[in-house]
C-alpha cells in the first residue's frame, strides 16, 4: 500500500504591474483629450445641443415628486425613516457576514438581472452590501413615485420612467471602483482595458459627430445583400416615399391571393429578412405565397411636408395598385407591422369609408390602434414636449433617426445601453457581431409633418381610436373595417403592449383572430418555426384582455404556422407561380434596393 502526498498550491490574487499601469494611465489621459476634442469640435463649429429642454423637463417632473413629499413634514420623515431602516438592515447583515455568521439578504436582484451575475456580488461581503444598498435605494425611490398620489397620471408615469433611468445609470455595476469584474479586468491588464475603452469612446463620438453613438454590435460585420436581406427579388415600382419589392417564387404553384407587407417607417424593413434562417419573408415565399414588401425611403428635408395621408396614398395605396396590376388579382392580403400596422388600419378604414374592397383580409403584427395603454413611449409625448420636438423638426425638416433610436433604447436601458457602456468603454472590448443589433442601429429619419401627425393623433389625443381622425376627407371609423383580421401581439412587448393591441383589435368590425406570442416586440414576431423557440396563445374567451389571457390555449413554437393555417383556410385557391413584374412592370433593381441602403 502506497501513500499519496496531497499537493496544495496557494491561490494568490492578481498583482498590479505599477510600471505598466503608470504607462497606461498616461495613455488614458492622452486618449481622454482626444475624446474631449471629438465632443467639443462639432460644438465649436456651431452644432446645437438639445439637452437643455430635456433636462429642464426632467428636473421639473422629479421636482413635482419631491414637492409632494416635502409638503408634509410627517410624510417626509416617514419616507426618510423607511430608507434608513433599509440601510440599517443591510449594514447589520453585512456585519454578521463579516463575523462569519450566515445572514439572509435584505433585498435580492431579480433573477433575470444580468448586472449582478458575477459571483463576487454575492460571495464578497463588501460588494454584496454595496449591491443591496443600491437595490434598497432604487426600490425606495420607485416607491416614492408610486405613492405620490397627488400627481396627475401622465406626470406620475413620466416620473416613474425618469427614476428608473436614474436608478439604472447609478448602478454600482456601471463604475470601475464598485464593480468587482471591472476591478479584476483593470488589475489583470494593468489598466490597458481603460485605454482601449477611451479609444472606443473617441471613435463613437466621432461617428456620432459629437454625440455619443454607443455601438451595440460590430457594424462592419454586416452588409445588406451580402449577409442580410438576401431573399431574391426585384424592386418593381417606386415613389418618392417607397420602393415596392416583389420576391421570386420558390414553389411551382402559389396562393392566388398575393400578400403585401407594410413595415414601420421608423425602422428598415429587413428586420423581416435578416439571415435566411430568420427571414419571415423567405419563409412566406417558401410556403407558396406571392410576397411584396414596401421599403420606405430614409427621408430628408425635401420631404418635410409629407404627412400621414401622403404615406397612405404614395405608400400603401400606390403599392396596392402595383400588386394588383402585376398579379391580375382583384384583391390582396395586407400585413402591417408596428406603426406600419397603424397606418394600415387607417388605410383600411379609409378604403371602407369610400367603398373600396381591394383589401381581402389583413394581418396586424404588434400593432396599436388604440393608444390608451401604449406603454412607456407615452412619457415622451405631452403638449410641452411635443411643442419642443416640433420646433426642432421644423428647423431640420425631419426627426433625426438617432432621436427615436435613443428613445427605444431607453425603454430597456439595462439591456440596450449600460451593458455596452461597461463592455465598450470600461472593459475596452468590441461588441459582439449581432444582426438584430445591426438593424437596431440602422436608424431612419422621419418627416416633420408625418411624425407630428402620428404623435398627436395616436399617442397624445388617441384620435384614431376615438373616431376623431380624418384622412383624405374621410373620417376614420375602425368599426367599418369588416374584413377578416389576424392580430398578433407579443407578451413582453414594451413598445406595443399586448393589452393595447387587444383593445385596438376590439375596435374592428369584422372577425378577428387575436394571437399572443412569447417574447417581445421583435423576437415575438421574428420567430422561425425551425428554432422551436417561445410559444403562442390562441382562442381565449371574449371579454377583457385579462379574461382572454386566463382562458387562452398555449402552444409550443412559432405563431407562423398558425398564421399559415388561418390564411390557407381563408384563401385556399392556388395558381401557377408568378414571374416578378408579371410582364407588366419592369424590374428597376435587385432587392433589397437602394432606399433601404440610405444612411441617416
Amino acid at each position: 500500500m502506497s501513500a499519496t502526498k496531497e499537493v496544495t498550491s496557494e491561490v494568490r490574487p492578481p498583482k498590479l504591474d505599477m510600471d505598466a499601469f503608470a504607462n497606461n494611465l498616461a495613455q488614458l489621459v492622452e486618449e481622454g483629450g482626444k475624446a474631449l476634442a471629438a465632443y467639443i469640435r462639432p460644438r465649436e463649429a456651431g452644432k446645437k445641443d438639445d439637452l437643455a429642454d430635456d433636462v429642464a423637463d426632467a428636473v421639473r417632473t422629479i421636482g413635482n415628486v419631491a414637492e409632494y413629499w416635502l409638503s408634509d413634514p410627517q410624510r417626509a420623515v416617514e419616507a426618510q425613516s423607511r430608507l434608513m431602516s433599509g440601510y440599517l438592515g443591510v449594514w447589520t447583515s453585512a456585519l454578521r457576514r463579516m463575523s462569519g455568521e450566515e445572514a439572509e439578504p435584505v433585498v435580492a436582484p431579480d433573477s433575470r438581472d444580468a448586472r449582478f451575475k458575477d459571483s463576487e456580488w454575492t460571495t464578497n461581503p463588501f460588494f454584496d452590501a454595496l449591491k443591496q444598498t443600491y437595490l434598497v435605494t432604487s426600490h425606495w425611490a420607485d416607491s416614492m413615485v408610486q405613492e405620490a398620489d397627488g400627481l396627475p397620471p401622465h406626470e406620475k408615469h413620466k416620473a416613474e420612467f425618469l427614476v428608473r433611468q436614474l436608478s439604472n445609470a447609478i448602478s454600482p455595476s456601471n463604475f470601475i471602483l464598485t464593480n468587482p469584474e471591472l476591478l479584476r479586468e483593470t488589475v489583470n491588464s494593468s489598466g490597458e482595458n481603460l485605454v482601449r475603452g477611451m479609444r472606443n469612446l473617441t471613435e463613437d463620438l466621432i461617428e456620432g459627430k459629437g454625440d455619443l453613438r454607443i455601438r451595440q454590435t460590430d457594424m462592419s460585420a454586416f452588409e445588406l445583400g451580402r449577409n442580410l436581406a438576401l431573399t431574391p427579388g426585384k424592386v418593381i415600382f417606386e415613389t418618392e416615399l417607397m420602393q415596392l419589392i416583389q420576391y421570386e417564387p420558390t414553389t411551382p404553384s402559389v396562393k392566388k391571393m398575393p400578400v403585401l407587407i407594410v413595415p414601420p417607417w421608423i425602422n428598415k424593413f429587413y428586420i423581416l429578412d435578416l439571415t435566411p434562417e430568420k427571414s419571415y419573408i423567405k419563409w412566406l415565399v417558401d410556403q407558396g405565397l406571392t410576397v411584396f414588401v414596401v421599403s420606405w425611403v430614409n427621408p430628408d428635408a425635401r420631404l418635410a411636408a409629407k404627412g400621414f395621408d401622403d404615406y397612405m396614398r404614395d405608400g400603401i395605396l400606390a403599392a396596392l395598385d402595383a400588386v394588383l396590376k402585376v398579379t391580375g388579382e382583384p384583391q390582396a392580403h395586407l400585413v402591417g407591422y408596428c406603426v406600419g400596422g397603424t397606418l394600415l388600419a387607417v388605410t383600411l378604414a379609409y378604403l371602407a369609408g369610400i367603398g373600396d374592397t381591394r383589401a381581402a383580409s389583413a394581418t396586424f403584427l404588434t400593432t396599436q390602434i388604440d393608444f390608451t395603454h401604449a406603454g412607456d413611449l407615452k412619457v415622451f409625448v405631452d403638449e410641452e414636449q411635443l411643442t419642443v420636438l416640433e420646433r426642432r423638426m421644423k428647423e431640420l425638416g425631419y426627426l433625426e433617426g438617432k432621436k427615436m433610436a435613443s428613445a427605444f433604447n431607453m425603454l430597456r436601458s439595462n439591456d440596450l445601453i449600460w451593458p455596452y457602456v461597461v463592455n465598450n468603454y470600461m472593459k475596452g472590448k468590441a461588441p459582439f457581431p449581432f444582426d438584430l443589433l445591426f438593424w437596431n442601429a440602422d436608424s431612419t429619419r422621419m418627416p416633420a409633418a408625418n411624425h407630428s401627425y402620428y404623435l398627436r393623433n395616436c399617442y397624445l389625443e388617441n384620435n384614431i381610436a376615438k373616431g376623431n381622425a380624418e384622412i383624405g376627407g374621410v373620417r376614420i371609423d375602425m368599426g367599418k373595417v369588416t374584413i377578416p383580421v389576424y392580430d398578433l401581439a407579443a407578451r413582453e412587448d414594451h413598445i406595443a403592449p399586448p393589452r393595447s393591441a387587444y383593445i385596438g383589435a376590439g375596435l374592428l368590425g369584422g372577425p378577428v383572430r387575436y394571437v399572443l406570442s412569447g417574447s417581445g416586440h421583435i423576437a415575438g414576431v421574428v420567430n422561425p418555426p425551425a428554432k422551436k423557440k417561445y410559444q403562442y396563445w390562441t382562442d381565449g374567451p371574449a371579454g377583457s384582455y385579462d379574461q382572454w389571457l386566463a382562458g387562452a390555449q398555449e402552444h409550443p413554437g412559432s405563431w407562423w404556422t398558425d398564421w399559415m393555417t388561418w390564411f390557407s383556410v381563408l384563401h385556399p385557391e392556388d395558381t401557377q407561380s408568378r414571374m416578378v413584374g408579371g410582364g407588366v412592370l419592369n424590374p428597376i433593381e435587385d432587392a433589397p434596393g437602394r432606399y433601404v441602403r440610405q444612411k441617416s
